[in-house]
């Protein structure tokens, strides 16, 4: 991303980014529920996550969704969890996949972890046939 993109075009990026990965349903629930107490974070996962990180060339989403699943099961943030395993089949992840992943996780994460966060990924992928 340029240094030169002003705040504007960084959360215009960002909110384009956020759709394509998250859908439009969860951008827009997200955005519904918004109010003076939540706008500035709101603002900032826009602006940072979405358009500057998650819209960086250097790793496609894919990768991305994988190295977030996994950020996910070792912070123990299973409801962040559930809504990257939907962000990781738009991104074009399969379930056999995502699998393999948790299962990495299981190694470096632990155990517990990678138990609770298969738990998440079954009902997320039950949800989504």
């Amino acid at each position: 991303m340029s240094e030169r993109m002003s705040d504007g075009e960084r959360h215009a990026q960002g909110m384009r980014t956020r759709r394509e990965v998250l859908g439009d349903a969860h951008v827009d629930r997200a955005e519904a529920r918004k109010d003076g107490f939540t706008a500035d974070f709101q603002d900032l996962i826009t602006r940072y996550a979405w358009g500057e990180v998650w819209s960086r060339p250097g790793l496609d989403r894919r990768t991305r969704s994988c190295i977030t699943l996994t950020a996910m099961v070792a912070g123990g943030h299973l409801d962040e969890l559930a809504m990257h395993v939907r962000a990781a089949l738009r991104n074009g992840l399969t379930p056999d996949e995502i699998g393999e992943v948790l299962l990495q996780t299981a190694i470096y994460c632990g155990v517990p972890a990678a138990n609770a966060a298969f738990a998440v990924a079954q009902r997320v992928l039950t949800e989504q046939e």
